[in-house]
């Protein structure tokens, strides 16, 4: 036999030992190759957005004017979904569909520029609105073009998703471990897929990378205040704060969806819900005479943690963000979380006994918890953002709010795995939207 012969012999000896022996090599090896490819693609779209969002953001602030156009903008962009992007509107609850029933058709890939020219035109013209939606539906639709290629049973076709909503979440934050667990919670309330993990783990990091290595930037956040010793008072308190950020999630979860409601009975030509949607923000804006509730609102997030804001803060955001949403305006509500979350903790600050600044950070990530039912996902957000000292607070904070918020969510079509409570245990299995 020559050294050649001798040489393959060997090579596949030793890979055929490995695939037969540890028979997780090849699950690994496989969705590694497969994560390198969607994740680094996310990545990039995760950069491409965030950097036109940024853009869209600074000209809008300089030029205050473009709030005049917003109905405008929202007519054209209904106008677009309407008549060429019907299959790509359900957004999100599209994702979690496919993941529940993997035997689907495809996802669209025009959802990709259809929602990214969307969000960033809500935000050039001054729709109240955020980002993770976007984020998540460019992944989940790049990553859905390869699993005919890829030749994906329905069970990995599954796991494609839920790895690409990780890439799409950790890349837009810049928090790839809560990316990951937001990829394995968000989709069914009350249980976690593990085989999932590995995929939505590594595809979460390859993308936050990607993300970074074009230059787009994450905004960082700081909780100034000294964290108070845990203690069974400050343990009170936190628990106290949880029940008001999970509260504030219901009334979020329920005016969306009820206000959408209101919209689509009450004007049945879609294009203009968005029209009539944006001149109730318009007015607003004037009404108020301050552009402080629309966009991002990030100035606003970066303050509540600085100093003490109006009481009334996230009241007026989530009057602007439910209606730039219902209406029909494209963007995710995380960010628009964030800033509520965030300043409803800043005016808890007024008689909870707690730093506003700790409480900013509980209520930044808590009332987003307690919207999405990814309790575990936010409390690792927070740590990764804030840094672990402020961990046993913001967890608490969320695991209430969580509790707190019942089957309520942002996310029509989430799945109840297992309900939160044993009196509610009938809505197992069934969808938020079908309680």
């Amino acid at each position: 036999m020559s050294k050649n012969n001798k040489k393959s012999f060997s090579e596949k000896s030793i890979v055929n030992f490995l695939f037969n022996t540890f028979p997780s090599f090849s699950y690994i090896l496989k969705w590694t190759v497969i994560s390198l490819i969607i994740a680094s693609l996310i990545g990039t779209a995760s950069a491409l957005f965030l950097i036109s969002l940024n853009w869209a953001t600074d000209f809008r602030t300089s030029h205050e004017w473009l709030i005049y156009f917003l109905p405008l903008a929202g007519f054209i962009v209904g106008a677009i979904y309407y008549y060429y992007g019907k299959d790509a509107e359900a957004g999100n609850n599209l994702l979690i569909d496919t993941i529940h029933e993997p035997t689907k058709e495809k996802i669209p890939l025009k959802m990709a520029p259809l929602v990214y020219m969307g969000t960033i035109v809500t935000h050039f013209f001054g729709g109240s609105a955020g980002r993770e939606g976007t984020a998540l539906q460019m992944a989940g639709s790049i990553a859905d073009q390869f699993s005919k290629p890829f030749r994906l049973k329905p069970s990995d076709r599954s796991i494609l998703i839920i790895a690409a909503v990780a890439a799409g979440f950790g890349s837009v934050f810049g928090t790839p471990l809560a990316g990951t667990i937001f990829g394995l919670e968000f989709y069914l309330i009350g249980r976690i897929r593990y085989n999932a993990i590995f995929p939505a783990l590594i595809s979460a990091v390859i993308a936050d990378n990607v993300c970074k290595l074009w230059g787009a930037h994450h905004t960082l956040y700081h909780i100034t205040a000294t964290i108070p010793n845990l203690s069974f008072p400050t343990i009170f308190y936190a628990i106290l704060a949880g029940i008001f950020f999970g509260l504030c999630a219901i009334v979020f979860s329920r005016g969306l969806s009820s206000t959408s409601k209101l919209f689509k009975t009450k004007i049945k030509y879609p294009p203009l819900r968005p029209f009539v949607g944006g001149i109730i923000v318009v007015l607003g804006v004037l009404l108020l005479g301050t552009t402080k509730y629309i966009g991002l609102g990030i100035p606003t997030i970066i303050d509540s943690f600085q100093e003490q804001l109006p009481a009334y803060d996230f009241a007026f955001k989530i009057i602007f963000t439910v209606i730039t949403l219902a209406a029909g305006f494209k963007g995710g509500e995380v960010t628009p979380l964030f800033f509520i979350g965030a300043t409803l903790g800043n005016a808890l600050g007024y008689f909870i006994p707690l730093p506003p600044s700790l409480l900013a950070g509980m209520g930044f990530v808590a009332v987003f918890s307690g919207a999405t039912n990814t309790p575990i996902a936010c409390s690792i957000m927070a740590i990764e953002l804030f840094g672990a000292e402020c961990g046993i607070f913001v967890s608490i904070a969320c695991v209430v709010a969580y509790l707190v918020s019942g089957h309520t969510s942002i996310y029509g079509k989430q799945m109840i795995g297992e309900s939160k409570n044993e009196k509610f245990i009938l809505d197992e299995g069934k969808r938020i939207n079908e309680l």
